[in-house]
């Protein structure tokens, strides 16, 4: 087998239209906003660009339509460096999602069409076994259908590829996928959803994590927003902070920003605190800008703020 190298991450694209207001409105209410936005994510795709950006050589499998929102997504897959390995499709739209920010806390409510990209499925997985063979490091999360992200975590792992498994969002998956996992990397609410209590200590995270451990993953890490990430593994037990020089201002695409960094130093051959902690300088950066994919930062940018420290 060729020496293995960079990163291939399976995930959606989706148009975001991002809306600022001070609150959500009712059913049936309508309200001002403070500003609106338009611009290419989903969590794959904004992973992938947050790993293109950080300086990984990177492949995003996918699905888009073959329509203005999908000529979006290749037009920031060229800027960032991004391979894309995507099927586009004439009888399906690009997906899309409704992102609502607060214009005071940058916190958002998001709601996500997958369109196109929700019709991968495992054969279409296998149809890219040689670029995940191929990597050095296989990303994937849940908003494509979670049977392909089964399919595709179980051929990087057989490949010897590392695998980092984002269980985002909350979606129900097949427990099989612990043990396809050598990082599994849910915030601070996913992990909730799944073992069924808050989040909201170290020592809740670190429970967590025993429990992730447990059922067959190799690491847990765990992103707490503004708290930073717990990581949870073979003798290592700890809390990561978070990095910051400047307001937050939008939340929205903060663990994307995490995953594509963490998955770029691994890629180099980094370890995982230091993985860790160059996810947490990227996810610092992005969440003082507006947007998602357009907000990750270029890799100078995060060498700067590591060299700042936490």
């Amino acid at each position: 087998m060729a020496a293995q190298m960079g990163i291939a991450i399976l995930g959606i694209y989706v148009a975001d239209t991002a809306y600022l207001a001070e609150r959500m409105p009712q059913v049936g209410e309508t309200i001002s906003g403070s500003g609106f936005s338009l611009g290419p994510g989903g969590k794959g795709s904004n992973q992938a660009v947050a790993a293109g950006r950080a300086g990984a050589r990177v492949s995003f499998i996918s699905k888009i339509g073959d329509d203005t929102f999908g000529k979006m997504a290749l037009e920031i897959y060229a800027e960032a460096g991004v391979t894309p390995k995507v099927e586009v499709m004439a009888d399906m739209p690009s997906g899309a999602a409704f992102i609502f920010v607060n214009d005071q806390t940058g916190e958002n409510a998001i709601i996500v069409y997958p369109g196109a990209a929700g019709t991968i499925t495992s054969a279409d997985v296998e149809e890219h076994r040689a670029v995940i063979e191929s990597s050095k490091v296989f990303v994937t999360q849940l908003e494509q259908p979670p049977d392909a992200a089964l399919t595709a975590l179980t051929l990087a792992r057989s490949a010897g590829v590392t695998t980092v498994f984002n269980p985002a969002p909350a979606n129900p998956f097949d427990a099989a996928c612990y043990g396809q996992t050598d990082y599994f990397v849910p915030n601070e609410s996913e992990a909730a959803a799944i073992v069924g209590f808050k989040i909201d200590t170290e020592e809740d995270a670190r429970r967590a994590g025993d429990l992730f451990l447990e059922r067959g993953v190799g690491t847990a890490i765990i992103t707490l927003g503004a708290k930073g990430v717990y990581l949870h593994g073979p003798g290592i037990s700890t809390r990561v902070p978070a990095m910051a020089n400047a307001p937050v201002i939008d939340t929205a695409g903060a663990g994307d920003a995490f995953i594509g960094g963490f998955a770029a130093a691994l890629s180099e051959g980094q370890g995982v605190e230091q993985a860790v902690r160059m996810g947490c300088a990227t996810a610092g950066i992005a969440v003082t800008r507006r947007g998602t994919a357009p907000a990750m930062p270029a890799r100078a940018e995060i060498d700067a703020m590591m060299g700042q420290g936490a």
